[in-house]
């Protein structure tokens, strides 16, 4: 069974399955899935938990003994393992897929993976557990729906916005749902119940955006110049050095001339991004900016990328982060080509 992080609540009320599977990097989504996990196993009965974190050489007969074991203070038991790195070798894999065979009796599992890539995927563990456990996606929130995010949030707890206070808490907190949830909650704290006016907003919302280069990366892809802006602006403002910016954007953009020559050729695109190993939603992104971006204009695009990587490191003159910024805002202008 697979559900969203936000079905959880409801799937609680009607049952406890005995492995729940947590997949993704969403801190906000994890943190919340947990709890609601964890408070449905003690209202089941579960007072004792155990967490492990599957890290290189970690013991996986640790599993197996904890399975084993029985608890002296309570009818029900809880066993969290965090595996990081989302790839459990040979043991883990084992443990794992014994485990989704069979389920300790009395225990409710939960197992904390990152985002898999496509060889994980395609395991015979992952196959076993995700055909057995209960699987909640943790998705992050995109910029075009953080307002009503925001919005549904606010009803919980009795309040509401008008759509230009709710884009104005999307800008300001974009990036970080930590910073957004807290901020909700202190609306909560502040103003009554009812819909909240657009000052008082303005004077509660802190700008707690925190921005890396990938989504710049991705927004110059997609072609959107007043994120472009203001994701360059958060970088420069949190101190990033343009160096830690110029790695992300470059492997984001030097597959793009092999996709270009592919296109121009008229071969398989979608075989393509996936030799370049570009998967799911990327391959969206990555068509809609071949579609705007010509073969020179990549080219170019690299040239002046490695420049700017020169000024950074001292061999070259010029200002990195000004031409950077130059460079950034030109391309997320371009539009698609007809």
């Amino acid at each position: 069974m697979r559900i969203d992080s936000t079905q959880l609540a409801q799937h609680l009320t009607n049952n406890l399955a005995p492995i729940y599977v947590l997949l993704g990097e969403e801190p906000l989504a994890q943190t919340e899935s947990l709890d609601n996990i964890r408070l449905a196993a003690r209202k089941a009965g579960a007072e004792e938990r155990n967490t492990y974190t599957a890290e290189r050489n970690f013991n996986w007969q640790l599993i197996a003994q904890f399975g084993q074991a029985t608890s002296l203070f309570s009818s029900r038991r809880l066993l969290e393992v965090s595996i990081p790195s989302g790839k459990p070798g040979i043991e883990g894999s084992k443990a794992l897929t014994e485990l989704a065979l069979a389920p300790f009796p009395d225990v409710t599992a939960i197992i904390l993976l990152p985002s898999l890539d496509r060889d994980t995927r395609s395991s015979g563990w992952w196959n076993t557990l995700q055909n057995t456990a209960t699987v909640v996606d943790l998705k992050e929130i995109t910029p075009e729906h953080l307002p009503q995010w925001i919005s549904r949030r606010l009803a919980l707890q009795q309040q509401s916005a008008e759509p230009a206070s709710l884009s104005f808490m999307a800008q300001q907190v974009e990036g970080n749902l930590l910073a957004a949830h807290q901020e909700i909650q202190k609306l909560g704290l502040l103003y009554p119940h009812g819909k909240l006016s657009h000052d008082d907003i303005v004077a509660c919302v802190l700008n707690v955006s925190r921005f890396d280069a990938f989504q710049l990366g991705e927004s110059v892809l997609l072609g959107d110049a007043s994120r472009t802006a203001r994701i360059l602006q958060g970088l420069r403002d949190e101190g990033e050095q343009p160096l830690a910016v110029m790695n992300p954007l470059l492997w984001q953009f030097r597959p793009l001339i092999e996709l270009k020559h592919t296109e121009v050729r008229g071969g398989n695109l979608t075989q393509a991004m996936t030799n370049a190993r570009i998967y799911g939603d990327r391959q969206a992104i990555i068509k809609k900016a071949l579609a705007r971006f010509s073969l020179r204009q990549l080219e170019v695009t690299l040239q002046k990328l490695c420049d700017i990587d020169k000024m950074a490191k001292g061999v070259l003159e010029g200002d990195a982060w000004q031409e950077l910024s130059r460079l950034c805002f030109g391309l997320a202008k371009i539009r698609a080509r007809r």
